[in-house]
């Protein structure tokens, strides 16, 4: 019954129109930066990083380098606004539209309907980052060569320099590792979705302190108490780039990050429980 319910919550998410938004935006941002790099200078600050730390810049000229590069704006600019969209939606809307009565007149207790609606959401966002994933490297394949990978964030301390097969296979971890980052600001939007409040109230919300978080941990007085806070740990992705990996770093983002979406649905699920939505 538990996965009858839960095919009926992904029948309804994804035969919402708004769902696909997110897929549509982010492809057609990967192809306006695959056609920034290919016909400007974009790629010279690289090239410049690379020969003066003793590599040639022409094999690092590839696909896996250049959507690899990509990934910084996109995980850390449209990847939460279209899916804080999504997590918005999961409760507020079926509220607004007057479904959700309906749906608790069956023998279904609340929690377990949370629940259903938050795993529906993490199946979404696995979709939504596997296949913007795969696609992804598949339009910058188009533009240029298959080669080496290069990535590098300052800010982080990364730089890191790949064979092409070892490449591939660090890319594709990066991208799995993107699923509970997305997954923990959809679980965000999902919790303010509990209250009584409307669906787009609900995506500004988690936003507003995606923001907040993200502002305060660049202060430099908060310098020292970065592991503090959230979006720190939404970056653990990009340390998967490194070779070795370091392991005890993603590790413990990911556990934190792990009770931090537990801790939400806790907080939405107590709220939803205590709204009088049947009256």
């Amino acid at each position: 019954m538990f996965y009858l319910q839960l095919r009926n919550e992904l029948w309804k998410l994804f035969g919402k129109k708004r769902t696909y938004i997110g897929f549509i935006m982010l492809l057609l941002a990967q192809n306006i930066f695959n056609l920034t790099f290919k016909f400007t200078g974009a790629f010279r600050l690289y090239e410049r990083t690379l020969e003066g730390n003793g590599y040639p810049a022409a094999p690092f000229l590839s696909a896996l380098s250049i959507y690899s590069i990509m990934l910084i704006p996109l995980a850390a600019l449209l990847l939460p606004l279209y899916v804080a969209l999504v997590g918005g939606d999961l409760v507020a809307k079926e509220a607004e539209d007057g479904t959700l009565r309906m749906i608790l007149a069956r023998p279904i207790s609340r929690i377990r309907l949370l629940v259903l609606k938050w795993l529906a959401g993490f199946v979404f966002c696995g979709v939504l980052v596997l296949v913007l994933g795969a696609l992804g490297l598949g339009f910058a394949r188009l533009y240029f060569p298959w080669g080496s990978l290069f990535f590098w964030n300052p800010e982080l301390g990364i730089f890191a320099v790949l064979e092409a097969r070892a490449g591939f296979w660090h890319y594709a971890l990066a991208n799995a590792m993107l699923i509970p980052h997305a997954f923990t600001i959809l679980s965000l939007a999902f919790m303010f979705s509990c209250f009584n409040v409307k669906p787009a109230a609900a995506t500004i919300l988690a936003l507003s302190g995606l923001f907040v978080d993200f502002i305060l941990q660049k202060m430099p007085y908060f310098r020292d108490f970065q592991e503090y806070f959230v979006t720190y740990h939404l970056n653990a992705w990009q340390f998967v780039f490194l070779e070795p990996v370091p392991w005890w770093r993603v590790g413990e983002s990911l556990s934190l990050l792990a009770a931090f979406n537990v801790t939400l649905l806790v907080v939405g699920a107590v709220v939803f429980h205590l709204r009088d939505i049947k009256s």
